[in-house]
């Protein structure tokens, strides 16, 4: 019970220091530290996410810098793509669902290593932009239909390998949006939250979820979430992004080798 909730506290840490990235680290290290298999961790893993997120959003609310507007948006179409993503998990075994996370932590290295050499995107070139009068962003088709992709993608992988699909809305929303990452992040756990949600209804729905071992995560996970909330304004984002590149290249290639040994 100790190591979960310890395990838990690192992923709800990530999640308050970045906005993303402890939902794609919480199936590999429950899987390598607490000996489950990939099917049991996610909904697990799910639960605790979904807990945390709904914390950052709720401060991120009351700040009056959370997007609501565009997280309902997102969510709204992750949430219809969590069954799928839930279903095509049931067709993969144990070492499949492996390789298949180990595959989005290496895309999402190679992800933030290209973010961070290519320039921002001019506000013009942007999908969704901030009307200057209103505050608010500016409605469009394009940036409708982006918001609603990056949603999609998001749902999809939450129901496939129990991720909260942070990494998939964090980026999209820096390089569409010339939202601040103030916004950002409150934003991105509001989608997180939601998502997980549902991934977690189609999960207790196959009866996957199993409650004792999922407390000690969530305590631990809500406590994580709280200390780096608190660190987040004291701590470099570069800094940040680039240990955690470091910490989920790591972690592919354990779960590779888990996978193919």
């Amino acid at each position: 019970m100790l190591t979960l909730c310890i395990l838990g506290a690192a992923v709800g840490m990530l999640m308050g220091l970045t906005g993303a990235g402890g939902g794609i680290l919480a199936v590999p290290l429950l899987v390598f530290f607490a000996g489950m298999a990939v099917t049991t961790a996610a909904p697990i893993a799910l639960t605790a996410v979904a807990v945390t997120a709904g914390i950052g959003a709720l401060a991120g609310l009351r700040q009056g810098v959370l997007r609501y507007r565009a997280a309902c948006v997102m969510a709204g179409v992750g949430v219809a793509m969590t069954p799928l993503g839930l279903w095509a998990a049931h067709q993969l075994n144990d070492r499949m669902l492996m390789l298949v996370f180990a595959l989005l932590l290496l895309l999402l290295v190679a992800t933030e290593s290209l973010c961070q050499k290519k320039p921002h995107p001019k506000a013009e070139r942007q999908a969704c932009v901030l009307d200057p009068l209103t505050g608010r962003l500016r409605w469009t088709s394009r940036c409708s239909l982006s918001l609603m992709s990056a949603g999609a993608a998001a749902g999809f992988l939450s129901g496939l390998v129990g991720v909260g699909g942070g990494f998939v809305i964090v980026p999209a929303l820096g390089r569409l949006s010339n939202l601040d990452m103030r916004a950002v992040i409150p934003t991105s756990l509001a989608v997180i939250a939601l998502v997980s949600l549902s991934s977690l209804g189609s999960a207790l729905l196959w009866g996957s979820l199993d409650i004792l071992l999922a407390l000690p995560f969530i305590v631990g996970a809500m406590l994580g979430m709280l200390v780096g909330r608190r660190l987040a304004g004291y701590l470099a984002a570069a800094s940040l992004k680039r240990s955690f590149a470091l910490v989920a290249a790591a972690v592919a290639v354990m779960m590779a080798v888990r996978a193919m040994s």
